[in-house]
């Protein structure tokens, strides 16, 4: 499974432990169980956030949200 990364925050947005990136977990995490499954991973390095659920299902909606967004 991939992982998905999008440019989210300010470039002081460094840790996933910033408050902000920290909102933004928790937003992922409810979407999960939204979906019974889990939130794999989450990183945020200079205010790109990648992450990655276990299910492909969501995954593919994401990619498909972020690319009707573009």
């Amino acid at each position: 499974m991939g992982i998905i990364e999008v440019d989210m925050f300010l470039k002081d947005v460094d840790d996933p432990q910033h408050p902000v990136a920290e909102s933004f977990r928790e937003l992922l995490t409810e979407v999960a169980e939204q979906y019974s499954c889990n939130l794999e991973s989450f990183e945020v390095k200079r205010g790109i956030v990648s992450f990655s659920f276990d299910s492909d299902e969501l995954m593919a909606d994401i990619i498909q949200i972020l690319h009707v967004d573009d």
